[in-house]
């Protein structure tokens, strides 16, 4: 979806799009289409700005053991801090990617977030459309962010 809440230009070519009683496209969540988080690092080298002083790596992939290929049109996610603030980051495809993904194999990443406090929680999905037209959804599982002990604020380091 993009920054406004409607659905990528992509998916608008696809007509039509099945929608709910509120106008939102539906998607369908295949079982065989997975996300794992293989690492999550934080990074402290990183050039960051004040009130965004924390850059955390993370290295994701999307498995499709499904029976058609499934192509990655966008993304959402969901990062709360310490203090329950949530932020919202969508947009279109995944790292500047809209990866198809053949049944079998698998697409890895790697991006990162920027946070405002020593620990945080990420969790979100990706939305595609498969070789049949129809919307999908997979889920990006909750993973923690949290900076070592060694490199947290009055430490000594």
């Amino acid at each position: 979806m993009s920054r406004d809440g409607r659905i990528p230009a992509d998916f608008a070519e696809l007509e039509p799009v099945p929608v709910n009683g509120n106008g939102q496209p539906i998607f369908f969540e295949p079982p065989g289409l997975r996300v794992t988080v293989d690492k999550v690092v934080y990074y402290k080298d990183a050039r960051t700005t004040s009130d965004r002083a924390h850059c955390f790596v993370y290295f994701i992939s999307i498995h499709n053991h499904t029976e058609q290929a499934v192509t990655i049109k966008g993304r959402k996610w969901v990062v709360t801090n310490e203090r329950g603030k949530i932020t919202a980051v969508e947009g279109e495809g995944v790292v500047g990617e809209t990866p198809t993904i053949r049944p079998g194999e698998s697409f890895s990443y790697n991006s990162y977030h920027l946070v405002d406090t020593e620990t945080a929680v990420a969790e979100g999905s990706y939305l595609g459309v498969d070789a049949q037209g129809q919307f999908v959804l997979t889920r990006i599982p909750r993973f923690e962010m949290k900076v070592p002990l060694e490199n947290r604020a009055g430490s000594g380091n």
